[in-house]
C-alpha cells in the first residue's frame, strides 16, 4: 500500500523539503530538498519502469519503491513534513509560461501537448497521477520550455505558412529551459552585478546540449527548437541538419520517416560519428590518435562556435560565456577550444584556472577580460524546488 502525507496544518516553513520529480517513460529521477537552504535529505533514480525482469510495473510502483528507500535511509515523507511535490514536465507548448499548481484542467493541456513531445510527456503525466494518488499536499508542474516561451517572435518564428504554423503550434519553443534560468542567475550571483544588467550566452552541455542567449535574464534565443533534436551536436542527436535529409533518405537510401527520425535521434551525434556517446571516451580516444574522435571533437567545437558567435551578434555585445551540464562543467578541452582564435571577439581562458578540478562556480577567464568566462554547476532540482515553493507562496 502506498503511504500518504497529510497536508500540513499550517503555513509551509523555510525547512519543509519539496520533492522534485523527473519522470521519464522508463525512470523516475527524485531529490528532496529544502528549497531555501538547498538542503537534500536525499536523492537517487527508479530504472526499468514497465520493462520487467524485476522492474517496477509502473510509476506508482517506482514511488513505493522511492518511498522503501528513503525508509532504507532514514527518511519518512511524513515524518519531513513534505511541502509540496515539484515535477519537471519537459514541453509547456504555447500555454505555460510559469510552474503552475496542478489541477485536472491542468493535467488535459498537458496532456494535449503529447504530440509535441511523445517521448517525454506522456512519463510526466503518469507520474504527477501517481505523485497525487500518493501525497497529498499541492503538485507544481514546472516546464523545460517555459523559460523561451517569450522569445522575440523573430527568433520564435519559423519560415512556414502562418495558417499551418498556427495550425499544428509549429514554433521554436527550446529546451533546458530550467537549468538556463537558473544558470544565469547563477551567474550574477557569482559576478556580483545585476541580472538584469548581463548580456550572456549560456551553453549547457551533456548528452543532450542546447545554447542559450540571455539579455537581462530574459532570453532572446535558443538553439533547440519545436524538438530537442535541432542545435548543438549532442550525444545521440546530430543536431542542425539540411531539412532536405529526410526526402534524401527516403528516396536514396529507402528510411521512413520514423527510421529517419530515429536515425537523427538516437544514432547520430557524437555516437554516429565516432561510435560513442561519452564524451569522455571521445576526448580519450581523440588524445590516442583516433581519427573518427578527433573529427567528433572538432565537429562539436565547430557548431559550438557556430552559435557563440551568432548569439553575440544577436546581443550586440557579451559579458559572460558561461559552461554547464556535465561537459561544460568537466571538460576544460572543451573550453579551451570553444574559445580558441576568439581573443578579437574578447573571449579567451587562462589554462590553470580552466584545468583546475571544481564543483564550484568560478570563473576561467584572465583578470580584465573584456568578457568573463565562467564555469556555473547548473541544479534543475533546486530550481524546480524553488519554483514550486514560489507558486505556493503566491496562494
Amino acid at each position: 500500500m502506498t503511504e500518504s502525507t497529510t497536508p500540513p496544518t499550517t503555513e509551509p516553513t523555510t525547512d519543509q523539503p519539496v520533492l522534485v520529480l523527473n519522470a521519464g517513460s522508463s525512470s523516475l529521477k527524485y531529490q528532496l530538498v529544502v528549497p531555501e537552504s538547498g538542503h537534500v535529505l536525499a536523492s537517487g533514480t527508479v530504472e526499468r519502469i514497465g520493462e520487467g525482469g524485476g522492474g517496477p510495473a509502473d510509476h506508482a510502483e517506482a514511488l513505493q519503491q522511492m518511498q522503501q528507500r528513503l525508509r532504507d535511509d532514514g527518511v519518512d515523507l511524513q515524518a519531513v513534513g513534505l511541502r509540496a511535490v515539484g515535477h519537471r514536465v519537459v514541453h509547456g507548448g504555447p500555454d505555460f509560461s510559469d510552474p503552475v499548481l496542478v489541477d485536472d484542467e491542468v493535467l488535459s493541456r498537458v496532456r494535449d501537448l503529447v504530440p509535441l513531445a511523445p517521448l517525454h510527456n506522456p512519463g510526466a503525466i503518469t507520474g504527477i497521477e501517481a505523485a497525487q494518488e500518493a501525497y497529498h499536499v499541492p503538485q507544481v508542474a514546472v516546464f523545460d520550455t517555459a523559460f523561451f516561451s517569450d522569445l522575440p517572435a523573430a527568433a520564435a518564428t519559423y519560415a512556414l505558412p502562418r495558417d499551418l504554423a498556427r495550425e499544428h503550434r509549429l514554433r521554436r519553443y527550446g529546451f533546458h529551459g530550467t537549468s538556463h534560468r537558473y544558470v544565469a542567475g547563477a551567474t550574477a550571483d557569482l559576478l556580483g552585478r545585476p541580472l538584469a544588467d548581463l548580456d550572456q550566452v549560456v551553453l549547457h552541455l551533456g548528452n543532450g546540449c542546447s545554447a542559450s542567449a540571455v539579455h537581462g535574464g530574459r532570453a532572446v534565443d535558443t538553439s533547440m527548437g519545436l524538438t530537442p533534436l535541432e542545435g548543438l551536436v549532442m550525444g545521440t542527436r546530430s543536431g542542425d541538419v539540411d531539412p532536405g535529409l529526410h526526402a534524401f533518405l527516403h528516396r536514396e537510401a529507402g528510411l521512413s520517416l520514423d527510421e529517419v527520425d530515429e536515425l537523427l535521434n538516437k544514432r547520430s551525434g557524437l555516437q554516429g560519428l565516432a561510435g560513442v556517446n561519452d564524451f569522455r571516451e571521445v576526448v580519450r580516444r581523440k588524445d590516442a590518435g583516433d581519427d573518427d574522435a578527433r573529427l567528433a571533437f572538432d565537429v562539436f567545437v565547430h557548431r559550438l562556435k557556430h552559435y557563440v558567435g551568432a548569439y553575440l551578434a544577436q546581443l550586440g555585445r557579451l559579458d559572460v560565456l558561461v559552461f554547464t551540464a556535465g561537459i561544460g562543467q568537466n571538460s576544460p578541452p572543451v573550453r579551451a577550444a570553444v574559445v580558441e582564435g576568439l581573443g578579437g571577439l574578447g573571449l579567451s581562458v587562462d589554462p590553470e584556472r580552466n584545468e583546475a578540478r571544481s564543483s564550484e562556480a568560478r570563473v576561467i577567464s584572465p583578470d580584465g577580460s573584456p568578457v568573463t568566462v565562467a564555469v556555473v554547476p547548473t541544479n534543475e532540482e533546486l530550481a524546480i524546488a524553488r519554483q514550486a515553493a514560489e507558486v505556493l507562496s503566491r496562494g
